[in-house]
């Protein structure tokens, strides 16, 4: 053990404010560049034409898909080991720090396979389209056989986000996000003398912007994360650790998939008018994760310092960082919604739209942004159960909220004829989870009141 480890970390001793902003804000920012290039992805590709927007668009449940089992993996593996840290634990958070890697690995091994072996069959199951399958099939199987780097990108990414090292999680990313960006025009269009690839050059782009990250934030982990010992020699998997990291990790996965399942349902209902509606669909999901991104990376930076102070016994660091967490999110929910009601014709132009498209997407994105009123308060509500190591709180919200109302409300309203009602399904999926929500903050909230805390926990609070 470092002379570095018997010393407190920061997270138990910082003003809660200024550490929330400290260990959120690298986070955040990172994020807010992933999602940047999420969207000059589709807005490059949106330049060959509709039917590869569509393409790339319908890809988006497995990608997604893909990035929940990565992010409930390190979700697990963040509390697990924070909660280690806090407890003074350091051979344990050795031990998870090492599954996890192992983790990622099987996790690539698994889409990789599904790159190879269904990319074709899952987009016959949704369009008929022979261009957009074409597009389809070659973007979703380069992104999957190349998924290696997004594992290990997000898995040593949140080694360092558990340690408190957001900063260095912050350039990792930031760096493979702007090479992408880079990398799309001259690969979709080939400049500078390389070939012309159009999708499949995106899918390129994604994959290298991706290993690139997960290269540095390797690099990262082993010159300055001097609370773990990454070293895997005489690695054996441990059922133990990795039971403690799914305890918390399956919750969050399969919420996240939930998402998933959902995307995949809605665009096989809004396809039923037309290919179009579907891009609007893919357009909106790019759209919005420029808004919930940074909400995301608040969440990443707030989970460890829960689950620090909750080891710990800090009751009264535990209360703060929920409550400025929410004040956050709603404050960043609420520019959303105003950029999205004020602005909607000159967003969707950004991706080249034909009047068709604008017709669907301008009352489709004023519709759901609706639903941001209530969005930020459940989206934090779902990373509080998961840093008390209660995720199945956040399963049931999620479950509730998108396949129990979200999806059947959407197939209920379409069959009225209308696509702009199908929209209306998103404002009504968050006041239903919204309600459920505070039933289960309630009871977090009376968790974390039974603490007793430590002397001289006060003076840090």
């Amino acid at each position: 053990m470092s002379a570095a480890s018997t010393k407190e970390n920061k997270l138990g001793i910082m003003p809660i404010n200024r550490l929330l902003i400290d260990v959120s804000l690298p986070i955040m920012i990172s994020m807010f560049v992933q999602a940047l290039y999420n969207i000059v992805d589709s807005i490059f590709v949106a330049r060959i034409n509709e039917n590869a927007l569509t393409a790339v668009s319908l890809a988006y449940p497995v990608q997604s898909l893909m990035i929940s089992i990565a992010v409930g993996t390190g979700v697990g593996t963040n509390a697990l080991l924070s909660r280690s840290l806090g407890e003074k634990d350091f051979d344990k958070a050795n031990r998870v720090a090492t599954n996890s890697i192992f983790l990622g690995v099987l996790s690539f091994l698994t889409f990789m396979t599904i790159g190879l072996l269904f990319s074709r069959t899952y987009f016959v199951s949704q369009t008929t389209d022979a261009e957009i399958v074409g597009y389809g099939v070659t973007y979703l199987s380069i992104v999957c056989i190349g998924s290696i780097g997004k594992f290990m990108q997000i898995v040593f990414e949140r080694l360092l986000q558990a340690t408190g090292k957001t900063v260095y999680s912050m350039i990792a990313q930031a760096t493979g996000a702007l090479l992408n960006i880079i990398l799309d025009p001259i690969l979709i269009f080939g400049y500078f003398g390389m070939p012309k690839m159009g999708v499949a050059g995106a899918a390129i782009a994604t994959v290298i912007g991706q290993t690139v990250s997960a290269v540095l934030a390797i690099i990262f982990n082993l010159r300055v994360n001097k609370e773990l010992d990454l070293s895997l020699t005489g690695f054996r998997p441990d059922a133990g650790i990795i039971k403690g990291i799914y305890a918390v990790g399956v919750p969050s996965i399969v919420m996240r998939s939930v998402s998933s399942v959902t995307t995949y349902g809605l665009n096989n209902i809004v396809l039923k008018f037309s290919s179009t509606a579907a891009a609007v669909l893919g357009v909106y999901y790019k759209l919005q994760s420029f808004v919930f991104m940074p909400v995301f990376g608040l969440n990443n930076g707030m989970v460890p310092i829960i689950a620090y102070n909750y080891g710990a016994r800090k009751r009264g660091r535990v209360l703060e960082t929920i409550r400025l967490s929410i004040t956050y999110a709603i404050v960043i929910m609420v520019v959303g919604l105003t950029v999205l009601q004020v602005f909607p014709g000159k967003l969707l132009g950004l991706f080249n739209a034909s009047e068709d498209m604008l017709s669907i997407g301008i009352p489709a994105l004023r519709i759901i942004s609706l639903s941001y009123i209530f969005a930020g308060i459940c989206v934090v509500a779902s990373s509080v159960y998961q840093a008390f190591g209660n995720g199945v709180l956040s399963l049931i919200s999620s479950v509730v909220r998108q396949l129990a109302v979200l999806l059947p409300a959407a197939y209920w309203l379409s069959l009225f004829g209308q696509v702009n009602l199908v929209w209306w399904a998103y404002p009504i999926a968050e006041i239903a989870a919204i309600l459920l929500n505070i039933v289960f903050l309630k009871k977090i909230y009376e968790k974390t009141m039974a603490l007793e805390e430590p002397v001289g926990a006060a003076a840090n609070n």
